[in-house]
């Protein structure tokens, strides 16, 4: 299978300096898709979107189109979830965040990680992190959430299903998203999925925290408005990250 990778941000505000980062990491590991990660409608704003792409093109980037949206696909994330559901593999979850009972709402659908380790007759999974093997049990696994009360589906489901009908079969992204592969290994292997080869990266620091588009990290766009050529940004991204390296080791 010929080497593809994806680039997915979500248009809940504009891009930054960890963005141009992350975006240089994926469009320069090989062949690279925009995927726009759009399913969490209580946070997305319709005008990120053409901005996100503006400043990607600015930077240089290129893609293949068309450009996938999660929110069109969202009875395709549904069936996957209705299928684990129907194997026996998840459980309703009536629970607020404050661990209250309210039944007001749907339940989350939460994945069993006992269930599921039974399926897979308590078999080890392994993926691949930056060319290391690494192993782990799906009974040490917290329960995940696969389909949010709000939202009606989880980022878990939906970026395994897009990894896996686009043929990705390298995921390059940050290291704040490590913790979340193996569940996505876990699902992989329960819907007979391709397990791709991931390569988690660091990330671009602000200060003491790494860069964030709620606390408002200086964007791509005050940049360029700034007067800073795409080459800049990027050199700026790079050092950035580096400075961020050599303070955390």
């Amino acid at each position: 299978m010929t080497l593809l990778t994806r680039f997915a941000p979500s248009p809940t505000g504009l891009l930054h300096l960890g963005h141009a980062y992350a975006a240089e990491r994926a469009f320069s590991f090989g062949p690279c898709l925009l995927r726009i990660e759009d399913i969490d409608h209580t946070r997305v704003r319709a005008e990120f979107e053409p901005a996100m792409i503006d400043d990607l093109r600015w930077l240089g980037f290129d893609w293949p189109e068309p450009t996938r949206r999660q929110s069109e696909h969202l009875q395709d994330y549904a069936a996957v979830v209705s299928e684990l559901t129907d194997r026996g593999l998840t459980y309703e979850d009536y629970r607020t965040r404050s661990g209250e009972d309210d039944r007001s709402r749907p339940p989350a659908v939460k994945l069993s990680t006992e269930a599921a380790a039974r399926a897979l007759a308590g078999e080890a999974l392994t993926y691949t992190n930056n060319g290391e093997v690494v192993s782990f049990r799906p009974s040490t696994l917290a329960d995940p959430t696969i389909a949010r009360r709000d939202i009606g589906v989880s980022y878990h489901i939906a970026v395994t299903h897009d990894d896996q009908i686009q043929d990705v079969t390298d995921v390059v992204r940050g290291e704040d998203l490590l913790p979340e592969t193996p569940v996505h290994v876990l699902i992989q292997a329960l819907m007979g999925w391709r397990v791709p080869a991931y390569h988690h990266h660091g990330l671009v620091w602000d200060g003491e925290r790494k860069m964030s588009k709620r606390r408002g990290s200086r964007t791509i766009a005050s940049l360029r408005e700034a007067g800073l050529s795409p080459a800049d940004v990027l050199a700026q991204a790079r050092t950035s990250k580096a400075s961020a390296s050599a303070r955390d080791d």
